[in-house]
């Protein structure tokens, strides 16, 4: 009987230590499983960036100014044209392509303006109509594998001129034969002035051609090209203008701006000069004439033996001699010698002697036939 109750005996004395022990507990919780992700606190999902609907354009990298890649060795960017060349107000189009791979950008940039930013190997730039001087347009290019690349499109807006005019500097008047004197073709509101090129005509000669290589200003502008000449009295009456063209290179017009100035007529003073030779050979009955030119004409007259004379209308031995021609020119006075020889025959008398032969042989041909 003990042995059986001895198993109740130390079951009762268990629960009473239990009851009256302090309550400890032994659970311990296990870890979790690999596939099990705990939420994120709230001060970690408000830190976390909110989606966008669209993706920004990157700034494009200012690399260098020769249009090739810095990053990246080969900058396969190809621009057409190659150089555009555009009147000013007129609309403008340019396209920009890519050929390297991978790249996860292309795009414009005009000034500080980011425009046309696409993930096509292709963009084009297009200005409805253009008003600005100075743009300088970038094609740009990121590559995912190393690097970005830009290359500039040289653009020229250009401006025919407002009008052409020609005079001549510090003078108004007749010209002398001999003195230098400069002409100025003026060019009125014109652009770009490094890309004109001023033509100055004497009549339809070019005398020579004027081009400005230190004003690369891009804007319009008004500007004096200059030159010298030294006319003769060959020029008197001729006209002097000047043609003002814009050289805008293959890209250009295919007819290059061209603007001409109106024509001044030049009137050279000259002379006295005498025409005929010191020596002077004239036959009996003929007139003795010797011209004397000037611009204007100079009044002329003959001494002979210290007397003034007129020149004979048929000649004979006794007007041979030396005769001294005073010419008086506006401006000035010269004088000229002549030493004048008196040939016999073929004057009038011989002359009518001739010609009555000639009919006479004439006559007797008639009769022969």
């Amino acid at each position: 009987m003990c042995a059986s109750g001895w198993p109740i005996t130390l079951l009762l004395f268990c629960l009473l230590v239990s009851a009256t022990s302090s309550p400890v507990s032994m659970y311990t919780p296990a870890p979790p499983l690999p596939f099990q992700i705990s939420p994120p606190s709230p001060a970690i999902i408000s830190s976390l960036p909110s989606p966008s609907l669209s993706t920004q354009p990157p700034t494009p990298p200012l690399i260098s100014n020769s249009g090739e890649a810095t990053e990246i060795v080969n900058c396969s960017l190809t621009i057409s044209p190659s150089t555009l060349v555009v009147r000013f107000g007129d609309p403008v189009t340019a396209n920009c392509s890519v050929q390297m791979e991978p790249f996860s950008g292309l795009g414009w940039q005009v000034q500080v303006q980011t425009i046309d930013f696409t993930l096509e190997r292709f963009v084009i730039w297009r200005v409805e109509r253009i008003t600005n001087w100075t743009l300088e347009p970038m094609c740009y290019a990121l590559s995912e594998v190393g690097g970005q690349c830009h290359i500039k499109l040289p653009l020229i807006v250009y401006k025919p001129p407002d009008n052409v005019s020609i005079s001549f500097v510090n003078h108004t008047g007749p010209m002398f034969e001999g003195h230098q004197y400069t002409l100025q073709c003026t060019v009125h509101d014109v652009a770009p002035v490094e890309n004109l090129i001023v033509t100055f005509y004497k009549g339809q000669i070019a005398l020579g051609k004027v081009q400005l290589n230190n004003n690369t200003t891009k804007e319009p502008v008004t500007d004096i090209f200059t030159f010298n000449i030294t006319p003769n009295k060959n020029d008197d009456g001729v006209q002097y203008w000047c043609e003002a063209k814009l050289e805008l290179g293959s890209e250009g017009p295919g007819h290059p701006p061209v603007v001409k100035s109106h024509k001044i007529t030049a009137s050279v003073h000259f002379g006295p000069q005498l025409v005929c030779p010191p020596k002077l050979q004239v036959r009996e009955g003929e007139s003795l004439s010797c011209e004397v030119r000037g611009n204007p004409q100079p009044s002329v007259t003959w001494f002979r033996d210290g007397q003034v004379v007129a020149l004979p209308t048929h000649s004979s031995r006794r007007h041979a001699g030396k005769y001294i021609v005073l010419a008086q020119g506006l401006h000035e006075q010269r004088n000229f010698t002549v030493e004048v020889e008196v040939l016999s025959g073929s004057g009038t008398a011989n002359n009518f002697n001739g010609y009555f032969l000639l009919a006479v042989l004439l006559i007797q041909m008639i009769n022969c036939l």
